[in-house]
């Protein structure tokens, strides 16, 4: 059964635009990996190696680093704490093939599920242009609540591009 996704309203104040569209990327990604195996979830696409289970797990902790770690402040989340991160950069993408699907599944939701908390959180003490706790590297500012929002979009969309050319790969299934 393909998961449900709901197009975003073509009429609708900011917030709900942006949710809207996060929430319709972010159920794409699951049709685009719906019903596959652990091994289909690590076959690769030549040159790239990048795989779909890499992709869900990478996805789980950028949710986490920008609405957890960027936006509240919060560090200490498993299973991102105990990474060498300056060992492997791509730690959630080569690590995902030790996960079996139902593991990068749950992982995926559970970090939805605190960046949706978050994301109301920070909607009700200062709406879109609620501020993070951390700051850019490179400036030193705060990022607005609706920064990371249009990021998440389209790191969401980004990859899910990505994903419709593995899937297509792996068993035919073609995006529309």
């Amino acid at each position: 059964m393909t998961p449900e996704r709901t197009d975003p309203p073509l009429q609708a104040d900011e917030p709900t635009m942006l949710l809207a569209f996060l929430q319709y990327h972010r159920d794409t990604l699951r049709q685009k990996t719906a019903g596959l195996d652990a091994r289909q979830l690590d076959t690769v696409l030549p040159p790239s190696e990048m795989t779909l289970g890499g992709m869900v797990k990478h996805l789980a902790a950028v949710e986490d680093n920008w609405f957890q770690n960027v936006l509240r402040g919060v560090t200490e989340l498993p299973p991102w704490t105990n990474v060498d991160w300056d060992d492997d950069r791509d730690w959630d993408w080569h690590s995902a093939r030790d996960d079996d699907p139902l593991t990068l599944f749950s992982l995926l939701e559970q970090a939805q599920e605190r960046s949706d908390v978050a994301i109301g959180q920070a909607l009700l003490a200062g709406g879109l242009d609620a501020l993070s706790v951390g700051a850019d590297r490179h400036t030193g500012e705060s990022f607005t609540l609706r920064w990371i929002l249009l990021h998440m979009i389209e790191e969401y969309a980004r990859h899910n591009g990505h994903a419709d050319l593995i899937r297509e790969s792996i068993d035919g299934s073609i995006g529309e």
